[in-house]
């Protein structure tokens, strides 16, 4: 199950993070997000070597703010606290994994 990510964690659990991280940034109402939600749950199973975590952007809106987010889902990778991948929309899983094996 992919981790809940905030405002107030974000810094520790994301930037100062010392492996790779793929936040998926979401909301409840947004349909496409519900779709994704399952996919990001898999991979966090199937890759414990990395972080994977989600943001509700309604209940953490300064990190979306702060990243840019001005759709959902946005999917986003952090090496070394920064980001190094941007990704909007629905993505499938194959794909996923191929971004992650190469951000590794």
């Amino acid at each position: 199950m992919a981790q809940a990510f905030t405002d107030d964690n974000f810094e520790a659990e994301v930037i100062q993070a010392e492996s790779l991280v793929l936040v998926d940034f979401h909301a409840a109402w947004c349909g496409p997000c519900q779709m994704q939600g399952p996919i990001i749950d898999e991979l966090a199973e199937a890759n414990s070597d990395i972080k994977i975590g989600k943001v509700d952007v309604d209940s953490a809106p300064e990190t979306a703010k702060k990243y840019g987010v001005m759709s959902i889902p946005t999917l986003i990778f952090f090496k070394g606290g920064e980001v190094v991948e941007k990704m909007s929309g629905l993505q499938q899983r194959d794909k996923l994994e191929a971004k992650i094996a190469e951000l590794k």
